[in-house]
């Protein structure tokens, strides 16, 4: 390997007593839990105060016991179980859905890697454990989660459960690849797959400010990968009832918010690993408090950056409408993965000199350079487009809109570009509608209007 690239060294995992492995599994989980209790009422409430209503406020003081009420309903309600359902599936699915979530965190550091903090005298690194490949296990591991979805939709024996499922596993391989692609830019600049080390490499500074686009990317495929609002697809209400957990009831419906929830913790956790410094201290705070990244302190900087993105997640749901489903294909496919590839080869170019000894003069050239030789490329294509519109047609922005019929197949479509809807007929006045139903004499449909009118002069 090159002497560029991060030494992984994890001497320090590995050599913790049995009991304190279950400690710490124990408090991952308890982590993941209490934050999802946290992040019910968090929602709840911003999304109440953004839309001027009251949110919950019966359960608990401020209502902050609103969503332990909500399991304790969840599983006291009748488990209704589908007759046409595949039973074995049907209870699995949820199961399947839930495990993977919690699995992640495993490798998510919480501090530093060395013996900074003593648990009942036993001196231990603040992460559960750690791998040479830790971000393709956290890949790995997302990827099984759908699996839970995709046979949830099947197993119902429904049509809507099964239209959701299709479309969360679309969905999913549609976002994936450009988070793939922005997690390889993170290990191509660090050097490393182990995330202990990735955060070691922030030291100076965070990668959300030498790698902007990657975070960008990552920040969208999270809540795509998610299923939040607004690529909510898998589970809008409008067109599919409930998507792909309308049969399920009960416990399992639970397991499904639950894998939901568990799911934003922990790409907010990756995000915050990968991009925000992990548990670093905020630069301001870093700068004149030296204790700031030892000890316990950096498990408090790594929860509050967690917050600050679970918040994220819940501006947006009370912020932006649904997107088509077309959109939202066509901002992963067309977008997202066309950009992660260009960046990840950006990127590769930049660490390739820098590893062959390039100054950074040198660097900045070669950037500068391709930017122009793209910036020539758009425009030389802007220019052969703008020659395009303005020869016109049919159904070209420069020609007659071409025909178009909503119903034609039986169904409501949307128009294509260059496509118009036909004109919505204007509905009759107040008092023209009052005399067509009333059966009044001077409509102008029969013509007594004009007859008073020749009457009258």
């Amino acid at each position: 390997m090159s002497p560029y690239f991060a030494a992984e060294d994890l001497s320090m995992f590995g050599r913790d007593p049995w009991w304190l492995v279950v400690v710490k599994a124990v408090f991952c989980f308890a982590f993941l839990m209490v934050t999802v209790l946290i992040a019910i009422v968090m929602e709840r409430k911003i999304v109440a105060w953004m839309q001027l209503r009251i949110g919950p406020n019966r359960n608990g003081p401020w209502g902050m016991l609103q969503s332990l009420a909500d399991g304790v309903k969840l599983m006291l309600k009748e488990d209704v179980v589908v007759k046409r359902a595949d039973k074995v599936v049907y209870v699995l699915a949820p199961i399947v859905a839930a495990v993977p979530a919690f699995m992640a965190i495993a490798v998510i550091p919480f501090g530093p890697s060395g013996n900074e903090i003593s648990i009942f005298g036993q001196r231990t690194t603040m992460q559960l454990t750690d791998l040479p490949i830790a971000l393709l296990y956290i890949l790995a591991v997302a990827s099984i989660g759908i699996y839970g979805i995709v046979l949830a939709g099947w197993s119902s024996g429904s049509t809507y459960p099964l239209l959701g499922g299709l479309r969360s596993c679309a969905q999913m391989i549609s976002y994936e690849i450009a988070m793939g692609a922005a997690f390889a830019s993170v290990f191509l600049y660090s050097g490393s797959m182990s995330t202990s080390a990735i955060v070691e490499q922030q030291a100076d500074r965070w990668y959300i400010l030498l790698l902007p686009v990657s975070f960008i990317i990552y920040i969208v495929t999270m809540v795509g990968e998610t299923n939040r609002a607004p690529f909510d697809m898998p589970e809008s209400e409008g067109d599919l009832v409930g998507g792909f957990n309308t049969e399920y009831s009960s416990i399992k419906f639970a397991m499904f918010m639950l894998a939901e929830y568990i799911n934003m913790v922990t790409v907010s956790a990756v995000a915050v690993t990968l991009f925000l410094g992990g548990w670093r201290a905020p630069w301001p705070v870093s700068t004149f408090w030296e204790g700031a990244n030892h000890g316990w302190w950096p498990m408090l900087w790594f929860i509050v950056k967690v917050q600050l993105l679970l918040f994220m997640f819940v501006w947006l749901r009370g912020t932006l409408p649904r997107v088509r489903y077309d959109q939202l294909m066509k901002l992963g496919w067309k977008v997202l993965i066309p950009v992660s590839l260009v960046w990840l080869m950006a990127v590769a170019t930049v660490r390739a000199l820098r590893n062959e000894g390039y100054g950074f003069a040198d660097l900045a050239l070669y950037i500068a350079a391709g930017v122009l030789v793209l910036l020539l490329l758009s425009f030389v294509a802007d220019m052969f487009r703008s020659k395009g519109k303005e020869a016109g047609g049919a159904g070209e922005p420069g020609g007659e809109p071409a025909a178009f019929d909503p119903m034609a197949g039986g169904f409501p479509v949307p128009p294509l570009p260059g496509q118009e809807l036909p004109p919505v007929p204007r509905r009759r006045s107040r008092r023209e509608r009052e005399l067509v139903a009333s059966g009044g004499t001077d409509t102008p449909s029969d013509g007594s209007l004009d007859g008073k009118e020749a009457s009258d002069d």
